[in-house]
């Protein structure tokens, strides 16, 4: 099961096919209304701290880089780790809201490869896992590795 990862403006329009909507801001976006936001989650807990995304905020081009970097370290701290277990758990489609102007330098595309990447991980980790079936050569009780 591939998990799918949509990035929206909290400002674009619903949609039916979306999936689950999860916001991924810290603070509750200027001007929408929780009903037009039409939110499944918000997942405050994946979002940067405060204290980074003040440090962030302050010279964003030039930090970018390293900020990636500390929100993936915030991102594997055991709290943070447990959320996002419990909102990829059996999700096909995930569509990530933000306020965000300029998505490409936000820390959207940081949690967007995070998640992808623990969601694979735990799905390999599931499929060594399983039993591995013992095939046998037709016609004989050999068994083949």
């Amino acid at each position: 099961m591939t998990l799918k990862i949509d990035v929206k403006r909290i400002y674009e329009e619903p949609k039916k096919s979306d999936g689950v909507r999860v916001l991924v801001d810290r603070l509750w976006p200027r001007g929408v209304s929780k009903q037009k936001a039409s939110i499944d989650v918000w997942a405050k807990e994946l979002t940067p701290s405060p204290a980074l995304r003040t440090w962030f905020h302050a010279s964003p081009l030039v930090r970018y880089q390293r900020f990636s970097e500390r929100y993936r370290a915030e991102l594997s701290a055991p709290e943070a780790n447990e959320r996002r277990r419990a909102l990829v758990k059996g999700q096909t489609h995930l569509t990530l809201l933000t306020a965000a102007r300029d998505l490409e330098h936000s820390h959207v595309p940081t949690l967007v490869s995070f998640l992808k990447k623990r969601s694979l991980s735990q799905h390999l980790r599931v499929a060594e896992a399983r039993p591995r079936q013992q095939r046998r050569e037709p016609g004989t009780s050999r068994t083949l590795s």
